[in-house]
């Protein structure tokens, strides 16, 4: 609590070191929390065709954020609302928010298409 280069909110401490045994028992079930995560991603057709800001802004979430996050808590994990969940996705690559104009958008479009889906054991 005393390292101000950590999150100091003991209900997140907490819910860290709860979601981490939940981790644990999710890889058990299911081989992977990396395909769990990615069995959640939403097919192309649902997407926007062209992604501009305002399509960007309107899109907010996705239903698949929604879905991974009912399926989280109802395993017992904590924090991992729909918009934590949707980040989450942005962040390694499930969904691509770049806008058309931005010039990283294409990049990863490549590597999203590139790379190998993890799949479940179970």
């Amino acid at each position: 609590m005393r390292d101000a280069g950590i999150v100091r909110n003991r209900a997140k401490i907490a819910a860290t070191i709860n979601n981490a045994a939940r981790c644990r028992e999710l890889i058990e079930e299911v081989g992977s929390l990396a395909a769990h995560v990615w069995s959640f991603e939403p097919s192309p057709e649902s997407r926007p065709a062209s992604l501009d800001w305002n399509a960007l802004v309107q899109l907010g979430s996705a239903p698949e954020a929604e879905a991974l996050s009912k399926d989280l808590k109802r395993r017992g994990w904590a924090f991992v609302g729909p918009t934590t969940v949707y980040s989450t996705m942005e962040s390694i690559g499930l969904v691509n928010d770049h806008v058309v104009a931005c010039d990283f958008r294409a990049e990863v479009e490549a590597e999203r298409h590139r790379f190998k889906r993890p799949r479940r054991s179970a």
